[in-house]
């Protein structure tokens, strides 16, 4: 109210996207939602509830996926819907382009390149549940023990809830949660990604290393359409089975854009009002 915006730009699904989204439309300012119409059709999570009525306040909707613009066709959103790719592979190609070739994170930790698996867990339909932590981390074991090590870029909600539960792992690489690019140095280099995010889902599609979610369902259907992505839950045969799958072979579509979804918002909003609303 103090700065009255022309508009209100938010991303993604977090609580703070919601709350920008609802407090703009309630003071009748238009709202521009960038990662606009992604679904897990799961109701449980937290995240989806935010990107629904996020999705339904807004004025603009700017889909990462031709899948979510879909989505929101179905939910009956057209006005001011548009695909323009995701601004998450802009930062992603950024980043790479400026990368330290001389990086030594994977020396300092007695990794070669194409090697190791990665593996990310944060999310808390996997932390806050014993037998499902216990189950993913299990799986981790194993395929040390087949010969892969596993590094674990450790989630202070992960390690509280390992802590809280009393569960302890021996072989597991655990370190600090590092910078993106550091990230981007470990998934580049990874031989398989096991993970519950979804932006290391599309970073694994992006590098071309093979994924594994550990969830029953992702937003991110085009990863698994190629073959890049498995949806394997938490069952540690299930995981353990889908790291030796052999990597995809060829197929390999552009999905999210061309790095340049940053500039489409730009000349969209400056293009002001979508007509129905002028």
């Amino acid at each position: 109210m103090k700065i009255k915006p022309d508009l209100v730009l938010v991303y993604g699904d977090t609580n703070s996207t919601l709350a920008g989204g609802l407090t703009a439309a309630k003071l009748n300012i238009p709202v521009a939602h960038v990662e606009a119409g992604l679904r897990s059709f799961n109701r449980n999570m937290p995240e989806e509830i935010n990107r629904v009525v996020t999705d339904h306040l807004s004025t603009w909707l700017f889909c990462p996926s031709e899948q979510a613009l879909q989505n929101l066709e179905q939910e009956g959103i057209r006005n001011g819907a548009s695909m323009v790719g995701d601004v998450m592979y802009d930062v992603c190609l950024w980043h790479l382009q400026r990368m330290d070739k001389n990086h030594n994170l994977l020396s300092q930790l007695g990794l070669l390149p194409g090697n190791y698996a990665l593996a990310t867990i944060h999310r808390a339909e996997n932390t806050d549940d014993p037998d499902r932590l216990n189950s993913i981390f299990n799986a981790f074991e194993r395929i040390i023990s087949e010969g892969t090590p596993v590094v674990l870029p450790l989630h202070p909600r992960t390690k509280k809830m390992l802590k809280s539960f009393s569960l302890t792992y021996q072989n597991i690489i655990n370190i600090p949660p590092v910078s993106y690019k550091e990230m981007l140095s470990l998934e580049k280099n990874a031989k398989v990604i096991l993970t519950d995010s979804g932006g290391i889902q599309k970073e694994a599609y992006w590098l071309k290393v093979p994924c594994i979610t550990l969830r029953y369902e992702t937003e991110w259907v085009e990863t698994l359409q190629t073959g890049w992505n498995i949806v394997a839950g938490v069952n540690s045969d299930i995981i353990l089975k889908s790291v030796k799958r052999e990597a995809p072979n060829g197929n390999h579509p552009n999905l999210y854009g061309n790095g340049d979804t940053a500039d489409k918002i730009i000349q969209t909003l400056c293009q002001g009002l979508p007509a129905n609303l002028q």
